[in-house]
Parts: C-alpha cells; sequence; structure tokens
C-alpha cells in the first residue's frame, strides 16, 4: 500500500512524508494501521485527487482551517487483480488489505523540518520520507518526539500551540487518555491558561473531541482532568452546579462525586465479570456484549452513548432539591427536567438527534426500573410490558445506568447481599422483558378492526385504551386465545362506558 502510495504522490512531482500519528503509532506498537496521516510538498488537493483515482476513493475536505485534504479508500480490491508482484491468494493479511483506508494529505511550504516545528505535539513531530519507510534510521525528528514517547509524555511544541489551534486543548487530554501518557507540567499550565478559547471551536469538533475522550477506558479520571484544567464547564457547563450539593443518606457522594463515580460503574459493568465478585451480578452474555457494541450515534457505540447517559443523569439535581415537611432531601422531577437540559445541550454539541433522543430518553426513564417495584415485591410482567413499550430502543441500557446509578449511590457503603439482590431484579427485568410474551410487538390477539366489529362501535380514543390493557395482559401471561381478550376487551369497555359522560353513552357504548 504504502509503495503505491509513494509512487503515486512522485507521480504528481511532490515530496511526501509520513507524518503525524501514523509515525507515532508506528514507533510504539511496530504496527502500521490504516489511517496515514502525509505532509506534500505542493497543492495537497491535487494530491489527494492523484490517490482517490488511483485507489477508488471518495475526496473530502477537511475546511481551510486545517488545510487537510483527507481521501477516504474502497480497500485494496482493484489492486489485488493489478499487482503481480504480490501473490495475494496467499497473503496472510488478505482480508485486512481489504479493509478501508483514510489518508490525510497535508500541504507544506519551506522544509518538512520547519512544518514540523509549528505542529502541536512533540510526539506527533516525526517524520519519515514515503519513499524511505519503515527504515527507522532516516525518521526525521527536529522536536524529540521519540524521546517523549519513550518517557511517555505529550508536550507542547511552544507557547502558542493552543492559541494557534484551540481544539488542541481537547486533543491533549484525548491523546494522553488514549497512549496512557502525562501531559507535561509546562504543557499542564498552557492548557489551563488557554482553556477559555475552547469557545472559538466549532461544536462539531468539540463534540467529536468530547465522545473521543469518553469512549476511551477511564472515562471518568479524564473528565476529572477537563474539569481540572477548566474545559469540562465549557462543553457541559450545567454539571458545574453539581459541585458540594449534598443528598440524603443512602448518597455516599454529594451530586458531583455521585455523577462522576456512576460515568465510572457505567464503563466497568459493561466490561463483563472480570472475575469480579461485584460485576458477576451484572447479566452479561455475548448478546449483551454485543449490544453495548453495536454503532449508535455520530460514530459511537452504545457504550459510549450510556456514559454519557451516566453523565447526564442527575445534571437536573441541583435545580430541583428541597427539603419536604419531613426535613427529607428530595429532588422532584430531576429526571424529567434532566432530560430537557440533555436536549438542549447536545443540541448545541451538535449531537445527531437519535444520539439526543437516545440520552435523553434514559435520563427521563433512568428512575423506572426501580420504581416498579412493589414492597419487596419484583416488577410484574404487566409493568415490565409497560417499561418496555414507553423506552423502547433504550429499554436494555437504561436498565444498565440503572445497574450503574445504583453502584455510584452507595459508594464503599455497598452492602454486597443488596447490591445482589438489585441486580437480580434488573436481571429478572432485562429476561422477562426480552421473552417473547412480553415483546410481541408483530402480532395482537385482536385488532381495532375486531373490536368494532365485535362490539358494532365506532372509532375512537377507548379503541387505544382497550387494546393496551388486552396487550398487557397477554404480555403477563393473564390471557392466551383470541376469545379471552374479546371477554376481557368486553369487561374493559363496560367499566370504560361507565367513566363516560351521558352523551357519549349515545356513542354506542351502553
Amino acid at each position: 500500500m504504502l509503495d503505491k502510495l509513494a509512487a503515486c504522490c512522485a507521480a504528481t512531482g511532490a515530496d511526501a512524508y509520513l507524518v503525524g500519528g501514523f509515525v507515532r503509532d508506528w514507533l510504539l506498537y511496530n504496527k502500521p494501521g490504516h489511517d496515514i496521516d502525509i505532509a506534500v510538498s505542493g497543492d495537497p488537493e491535487l494530491v489527494a485527487q492523484a490517490i482517490a483515482r488511483e485507489f477508488g476513493g471518495t475526496v473530502i475536505p477537511l475546511g481551510a482551517a486545517h488545510g487537510v485534504i483527507r481521501v477516504v479508500t474502497s480497500g485494496l480490491e482493484d489492486s489485488k487483480q493489478e499487482d503481480s508482484g504480490i501473490a495475494w491468494a496467499g497473503h496472510e493479511s488478505f482480508a485486512e488489505d481489504l479493509e478501508p483506508w483514510t489518508i490525510d494529505v497535508d500541504g507544506f511550504t519551506g522544509t518538512i523540518e520547519e512544518d514540523l516545528r509549528q505542529r502541536d505535539f512533540s510526539v506527533n513531530a516525526m517524520a519519515i520520507r514515503l519513499d524511505e519507510w519503515p527504515s527507522i534510521e532516516q525518521i526525521l525528528d527536529p522536536m524529540g518526539g521519540k524521546d517523549d514517547l519513550a518517557q511517555k509524555t505529550i508536550r507542547a511544541l511552544g507557547p502558542t500551540v493552543f492559541q494557534d489551534d484551540p481544539g488542541r486543548l481537547l486533543r491533549a487530554v484525548r491523546l494522553a487518555s488514549q497512549l496512557k501518557f502525562r501531559i507535561e507540567p509546562g504543557t499542564s499550565k498552557l492548557i489551563s491558561a488557554n482553556a477559555a478559547l475552547l469557545a472559538k471551536v466549532s461544536p462539531e469538533r468539540v463534540r467529536e473531541e468530547f465522545l473521543n475522550i469518553l469512549s476511551l477506558d477511564g472515562a471518568k479520571a479524564q473528565i476529572e482532568v477537563l474539569d481540572h484544567f477548566g474545559l469540562f464547564e465549557q462543553v457541559i457547563p450545567e454539571l458545574q452546579a453539581a459541585k458540594g450539593v449534598d443528598q440524603p443518606n443512602m448518597h455516599y457522594w454529594d451530586v458531583w462525586g455521585h455523577t462522576m463515580h456512576t460515568v465510572e460503574f457505567a464503563e466497568l459493568i459493561t466490561k463483563g465479570h472480570q472475575n469480579s465478585p461485584l460485576y458477576m451480578c451484572v447479566p452479561w452474555t455475548s448478546e449483551s456484549k454485543a449490544h453495548f457494541e453495536q454503532l449508535a450515534t455520530d460514530g459511537h457505540t452504545r457504550g459510549t452513548v450510556l456514559k454519557l447517559a451516566a453523565l447526564f443523569h442527575d445534571v437536573a439535581k441541583p435545580q430541583t432539591k428541597f427539603q419536604d415537611e419531613t426535613g427529607r432531601t428530595r429532588f422532584f422531577g430531576h429526571s424529567e427536567r434532566g432530560a430537557e437540559i440533555v436536549t438542549s445541550r447536545l443540541g448545541q454539541l451538535r449531537v445527531s438527534s437519535k444520539g439526543i433522543d437516545m440520552v435523553s430518553k434514559m435520563v427521563e426513564q433512568h428512575l423506572r426500573p426501580t420504581g416498579m417495584k412493589d414492597g419487596d415485591d419484583w416488577p410484574t410482567n404487566r409493568a415490565i410490558h409497560r417499561y418496555f413499550r414507553d423506552v423502547g430502543d433504550v429499554a436494555i441500557d437504561t436498565l444498565y445506568l440503572c445497574l450503574a446509578d445504583y453502584l455510584g449511590a452507595k459508594g464503599p457503603d455497598l452492602v454486597h447481599g443488596e447490591w445482589l439482590d438489585h441486580a437480580r431484579m434488573v436481571r429478572h427485568i432485562l429476561h422477562v422483558g426480552t421473552s417473547d410474551s412480553v415483546s410481541r410487538t408483530t402480532a395482537r390477539l385482536i385488532t381495532g378492526k375486531d373490536l368494532m366489529t365485535h362490539f358494532k362501535i365506532q372509532p375512537g380514543p377507548e379503541i387505544g385504551a382497550v387494546l393496551e390493557r388486552v396487550e398487557e395482559a397477554w404480555a403477563a401471561g393473564e390471557i392466551e386465545t383470541k376469545e379471552q381478550a374479546l371477554e376481557l376487551a368486553a369487561n374493559a369497555l363496560r367499566y370504560l362506558a361507565e367513566q363516560l359522560s351521558p352523551e357519549s353513552r349515545h356513542n354506542g357504548l351502553k
């Protein structure tokens, strides 16, 4: 691939260098990826168009502010037949070679060394001529990137790095988290000093960097790093009010601490049982794993969306806090108000409408699973049917948010037996809610047409109300046949008729 890329660039007359993340990750992991950064002397658009023609790709300008042209190829399917120098049929990484490649083309003037000195961090300021790869001895490293790689350090290249591009503020934290590196003290001071500049960055770029940070392991710690630098308050300012807001004794931490730990547990409960007595209680199967690995919104998985919902689930507690007549602290309406805040904030961050709907629904319904209990009794099949009907696409996700919320509330005061009971209750809801008896959606015992024909009534709101009662009874296993459904419908219609005004009864409900 790189040989072909070098030849393609040479044909345009441009000097081409592998730079940035490709070189960094090659040195770190000794394994080139399918994302390639190249710098060319000359017109990057001309080179990008040539690459797209050679490899069958799509050209995507990333904007004048970045000066980068992206090419997304369709893989090497065509090259397989054209390149007689490679024994494709016997090539052990043949399947990988058919994956798409992302090639970012950046232009530079002057020398490549001058270009590297203008980049963001030392670990991204190394290059090698494309036609000299993979000779490590030929790597150009004018800013000491190799040393910082060895010391696992993110170091900014100058005092104006973040002023030149404020988007680098979030990138520094994301890169440190991704590589498991530390941020050099001088760079940390620069980030704090320039944090206010994040307001100048496009919402789309802030969203992407922040969701990337949230998607990585250790999201709680990285949010706290962002908060330390003064960056988090610009991404989700509404959560600053959570600091120092006390909660009832059932909570170990204040609202801020509880929120941070709920994010942490949302991440941990989706990692499987981990040979841990704590996480062995969590319902987890291959189906669960596949569910949270599904792409959900903006290129991110349900697992990341779960952490985003955990971050917002109590966002409205500060403004809904009050004490009732007994002196007990309450947060009435915080779920519904929180859903409104989600819609506003994620809308400003340009999260997709699907992502906003998912997170707002989870925040609105995060207390529902626990509220379905009747004293010490687990939720009935009827209640579980209503829950899955109302919560829809994120019903399963909200159950896991409920588990993370519980762990985030108890903290060190967690009693294992009580946690086990709570997890078993959630497992029961999950099992019943995903079984055929509750999750029937394509068939009904009776339809609205059946009701109108059998009882000789006109269309109206009572049709939907009766069908809902019939479906709940069917889901709960209380009825099984059409005859039983019609008998239940007759009783329901009779009850509704008794509630209607005399005028309404003339419509045929006697």
